[in-house]
């Protein structure tokens, strides 16, 4: 099988139109860096996409702390994220959190090694080859054994099957959170089955939902974006202390195009108009549900 090179970001990603809230969290960023092998297993050859890089984007869009996803290249080694929590949280105390990648034969003190560096949760990702090491029967061990650390679950699935993943989220004893919109199409609008699926999913209240991953949901790659504008506003008013954000930076397992994260923002910033509201999507939520 080839695997296939992806795209790079923007590297020149533009101001935003409009002013983030002081303490504002990108909660879906990954980084890339070549010191750290890949993953033999992986789906796609990420772009070079490093923590400076990550912290140039975040001094142009006004963002304050970050949330590092493990992304499926790296498998189980978790050490760029780690290096990036580190580094982040000695120039500024308590400015990133981490979701990790694991498989069921780590040991207790493992984890609590992962807890003390800030980690806060466990990511599945069904979606790419490589970031799904765990199995769906594994699922209630898991949660088991990271339900004292106060972590939560991170889920990544192709949009489709939402609906037979619901009742696996529903029985979660942990709290759980979804990307990229779960990956529901624009398309397929908010009264689609899987939609509603994912309305009544975070309605319940143990289910965050990121409105990230614009360009992956909507019909055209690159903004405005207005097919989604109906998605997040739908969500917000299901249940607004469940609805973060993220970037998605660098935007991996794309090939054609990618968006300017400023034009990423300025779609936020249309979606929520009320600047309470931005303040509790990109602030309040996030501190909670990642413990900052």
């Amino acid at each position: 099988m080839t695997i296939r090179d992806c795209i790079a970001p923007d590297r020149n990603p533009n101001v935003p139109d409009i002013v983030l809230p002081n303490g504002s969290i990108d909660t879906h960023v990954h980084i890339f860096e070549k010191e750290y092998p890949l993953f033999e297993g992986r789906g796609y050859n990420p772009p070079d996409s490093t923590l400076n890089d990550l912290k140039h984007l975040h001094k142009q869009l006004g963002v304050s702390r970050v949330v590092y996803t493990q992304p499926s290249p790296y498998g189980v080694d978790n050490s760029a994220i780690l290096k990036g929590i580190k580094v982040m949280n000695e120039e500024t105390p308590g400015r990133a959190k981490g979701v990790c990648a694991i498989t069921m034969e780590v040991t207790d003190k493992f984890l609590e090694e992962l807890n003390d560096q800030g980690i806060t949760g466990v990511r599945l990702n069904m979606d790419n080859i490589g970031g799904m090491p765990i199995g769906l029967d594994q699922i209630p061990e898991l949660e088991a054994r990271i339900k004292g650390l106060g972590w939560h679950m991170e889920y990544l699935f192709p949009g489709k099957d939402i609906v037979d993943l619901a009742p696996i989220f529903k029985k979660s004893t942990i709290p759980i959170s979804i990307a990229h919109f779960a990956y529901q199409s624009a398309a397929n609008g908010i009264n689609s089955e899987g939609f509603k699926t994912l309305l009544n999913l975070v309605k319940d209240g143990n289910t965050w939902i990121k409105i990230s991953g614009a360009n992956r949901v909507s019909k055209t790659d690159l903004p405005p974006y207005d097919d989604v504008m109906p998605m997040a506003r739908a969500l917000v008013e299901a249940n607004p202390e469940n609805i973060m954000w993220g970037t998605d930076w660098p935007h991996p397992n794309k090939y054609e195009v990618n968006p300017n994260d400023g034009d990423l923002v300025n779609a936020f910033g249309e979606w929520i108009a009320d600047e309470e509201m931005r303040k509790k999507i990109l602030v309040t939520n996030p501190e909670k549900f990642y413990s900052f």
